[in-house]
């Protein structure tokens, strides 16, 4: 008997922008046809909330915003609730913490942090915390801060955001009472000049932080002190292949939820990458190396089971649906691509 679930996948189609919903089935990894369940102007990045109840969605764009939907979970409909307009351009991160009554989003074209407290409907109520990032480093697309990934740590104490612009992961202290950021002793692990960290991951173990260098196209390994909230490095990997010289910038990274797989993106030598990690040491060693089947994965998830991965391709209008082994790692192409036109994150529900 197949088991169908619900993906959510934002489109930036020019004639049909917006949110889509497809049936996903596990059994078979089956994608369905996305079909548009609610219109929103420059969709990139969202998050459903635990349950699977809200939506929140990164409206990039000038000026930017973070939007709030109520989620029909049979159907998968969608109902705007409100909007927050940003003060700068570009929000391209947000995720809920885990008490579930904040929401927090990385602004990379304004180069700020905000976090918003929920109402009891769902809908986005008061700004308790913004922060500005200042600096900059060498590269020439580091001319300021470009906050690009703001999430809570397991437990929930800490803040964390990764910023392309200044090569700093900053981490505030996080109050989940008040939902205020106060700047952690020390404030920030900086980056090698010039990688650009772009999104984090934590293992399941709480003890690593895997980061996914944009810029330098690397994973970068850390290890976390959970009580202080600090980082210290201790590994970087290169995440193209040896003698790759065309144009390309690392995008997504995931961890397989038995914590023995760390998955990342290309986009230009376009595929995915997947490494082996060491339960003693937490290091990385490639695996495989696989096509995408499309031009720019930009986003890409795991579905709830672990035993299929979702890739939007953004420049090659398709989404890509691979088979994950649990004993290896290993991803293997199921079925056709299925089309849809510049497809952005891609989320299961719950």
């Amino acid at each position: 008997m197949s088991k169908s679930s619900l993906v959510y996948i934002a489109t930036q189609n020019p004639e049909k922008m917006g949110i889509t919903v497809a049936e996903f089935d596990s059994q078979t990894g089956k994608l369905g046809a996305p079909k548009l369940v609610a219109e929103t102007r420059d969709p990139a990045h969202f998050t459903l909330s635990r349950n699977g109840s809200h939506l929140y969605m990164c409206n990039t764009g000038t000026p930017g915003g973070i939007s709030a939907f109520a989620v029909d979970r049979r159907s998968g409909a969608l109902k705007l609730l409100n909007y927050k307009e940003s003060k700068g351009r570009g929000p391209s991160y947000v995720s809920v913490d885990a008490s579930g009554r904040y929401v927090l989003d990385a602004n990379y074209g304004g180069g700020f942090v905000e976090i918003h407290s929920l109402a009891k409907d769902g809908s986005l109520d008061t700004q308790t915390a913004f922060v500005e990032h200042s600096g900059s480093s060498v590269h020439a697309r580091q001319n300021k801060p470009y906050a690009h990934w703001f999430r809570t740590d397991p437990s929930n104490k800490f803040g964390l955001v990764a910023d392309l612009g200044i090569d700093q992961i900053v981490v505030y202290q996080f109050d989940s009472k008040t939902g205020k950021l106060t700047p952690n002793d020390p404030p920030a692990a900086k980056t090698p000049g010039g990688t650009g960290p772009r999104h984090l991951v934590f293992h399941p173990n709480g003890k690593w932080i895997y980061g996914i260098a944009e810029l330098a196209n690397q994973v970068m390994a850390f290890n976390w002190d959970g009580g202080k909230g600090t980082l210290s490095q201790f590994q970087s990997v290169n995440t193209l292949a040896d003698g790759f010289k065309d144009p390309s910038t690392a995008a997504e990274i995931a961890i397989h939820e038995n914590g023995k797989f760390l998955y990342a993106s290309n986009r230009g030598e376009d595929s995915l990458v997947v490494y082996a990690i060491d339960p003693k040491s937490g290091e990385l060693s490639l695996r495989q190396r696989v096509s995408s089947r499309g031009k720019v994965p930009r986003y890409f998830s795991l579905d709830p089971s672990n035993k299929w991965l979702l890739v939007s391709n953004q420049e090659g209008a398709n989404l890509s649906v691979f088979g994950v082994d649990g004993k290896t790692g290993e991803l293997s192409a199921a079925g056709e691509p299925v089309s849809l036109v510049k497809p952005m994150a891609v989320v299961f529900a719950p």
